[in-house]
């Protein structure tokens, strides 16, 4: 007479525990440095722009030798921008994470930043005040946003957990549903030579004949 079939458990993934995610690597060398001068520069460029509104205010109180150190600060603002464009290329070549590309905003902002001091600067010549003094609110404007943007902490590259890889979450539930297979085939004796009929395997020797053993 067969025994009743055995009823099988319901499968589930078998959860392991996460283990310890692992530090992320230090940015290279070739990534920090073209970063450290990219806030060395907007920084510098920053300060300056501060400083002409200083000097414009200066000069508009009735103070009129501030106007030729003004005109001196707008050279030296347009020269730390010009270093500043090399840098910004660097910083998009390779200033990203595991050395890829970098973001592209600190060369196109640098470049419109330039084109802005030029028109800064032809406007003040021209002695189109109302003009300039717009330009100028815009153009420092533009230069403390570049530096709020260069003293953001650069992204890493972190190493990707089981959990987090998507071909990792792809295989894990095939995986848990063979290891939930070769669970129930334990439980219910299918590969120990029945034929998986759900019973276990005869006792042998001394009283054997005694004994049934049925699931």
């Amino acid at each position: 007479m067969s025994s009743p079939p055995v009823a099988r458990t319901p499968r589930l993934p078998s959860l392991h525990p996460a283990g310890p995610s692992a530090p992320a690597p230090a940015v290279p060398p070739g990534i920090r440095l073209p970063r450290l001068l990219l806030r060395a520069t907007a920084t510098a460029s920053a300060v300056l722009g501060l400083a002409q509104t200083v000097l414009a205010g200066s000069f508009l109180n009735g103070h009129y030798e501030a106007l030729r150190a003004h005109e001196l600060a707008a050279m030296a603002l347009g020269g730390l921008l010009l270093a500043q464009l090399p840098v910004a290329a660097l910083v998009r070549r390779g200033g990203g994470a595991g050395g890829a590309r970098g973001p592209w905003w600190p060369l196109g902002g640098t470049a419109l930043l330039l084109a802005a001091l030029g028109a800064q600067m032809g406007t003040g010549y021209e002695r189109a005040v109302g003009v300039h003094v717009t330009l100028g609110v815009l153009l420092v404007s533009g230069l403390l946003f570049g530096l709020v943007g260069a003293w953001r902490p650069a992204p890493a590259l972190s190493p990707l957990s089981p959990l987090s890889d998507p071909e990792s979450v792809a295989e894990a539930p095939a995986e848990s549903e063979t290891e939930a297979d070769a669970e129930a085939e334990t439980m219910t004796g299918s590969g120990t030579g029945d034929g998986g009929a759900g019973r276990l395997p005869r006792p042998t020797g001394a009283g054997a004949g005694a004994v049934e053993v049925t699931p």
